[in-house]
């Protein structure tokens, strides 16, 4: 299961470990990177393969409650960690908010990849621009809606008339107009290819007729 941090760690607490599943997602996902031709072939397509970096990915529901686990343990051990000014804290209520969900998943794996490197470069750059950004596109997001309890999404309502027809139908009109101001030159024709026939004896190319 998923380490989460221990109170009585020390000075500092230890990074929390990805679960046995997510150890076996990340393997895969290193196999088809660097495997041989062999280790590729029983990959398959690494496009189908999850990626906990992001979450829609990981669709087998074992997997999916073993990343959740584990980010919280993430958030849990950032707040402590790195976290002094009260207001720079990661919210408690993080999962009900899309935008956190999305960065604690990258800024996790991020750290993730630092601790297995085998020199502090990729740590450094996590301390350096990662986790400083993450925390500041919180502040700037957020700001002070979740201080206490969870808020409601604020934007929601615009959110609503952006996807509503009348808004929606606006915007494929816009699309549909640019694209159709390109020039002849500009638009790309789906045709079929012309087929040609070498004569080996002139060296002709000859046109085929269906």
């Amino acid at each position: 299961m998923t380490t989460t941090p221990d109170a009585d760690a020390g000075l500092v607490r230890a990074f929390p470990t990805p679960g046995p599943l997510l150890g076996t997602a990340y393997r895969d996902l290193y196999l088809a990177a660097e495997g041989s031709d062999n280790q590729k072939a029983t990959i398959g397509d690494p496009n189908l393969l999850p990626k906990p970096w992001d979450p829609p990915t990981c669709r087998n529901p074992q997997l999916r409650a073993e990343l959740w686990t584990w980010l919280d343990a993430v958030v849990i051990w950032v707040n402590h960690e790195y976290v002094w000014d009260p207001e720079g804290t990661i919210p408690p209520c993080w999962p009900l908010h899309p935008h956190i969900v999305q960065e604690v998943a990258v800024m996790a794996d991020q750290r993730r990849r630092a601790s297995v490197a085998l020199d502090s470069n990729a740590l450094e750059e996590w301390h350096r621009y990662t986790l400083p950004g993450f925390l500041e596109r919180l502040r700037s997001r957020l700001k002070a809606h979740c201080d206490q309890d969870h808020q409601p999404w604020p934007a929601r309502s615009r959110h609503v008339r952006h996807t509503g027809d009348g808004h929606a139908k606006r915007r494929r009109q816009a699309f549909d107009g640019d694209v159709q101001h390109l020039s002849p030159s500009e638009q790309i024709t789906l045709t079929r290819p012309r087929l040609r026939l070498l004569n080996p004896d002139t060296g002709e190319l000859l046109d085929c007729h269906d």
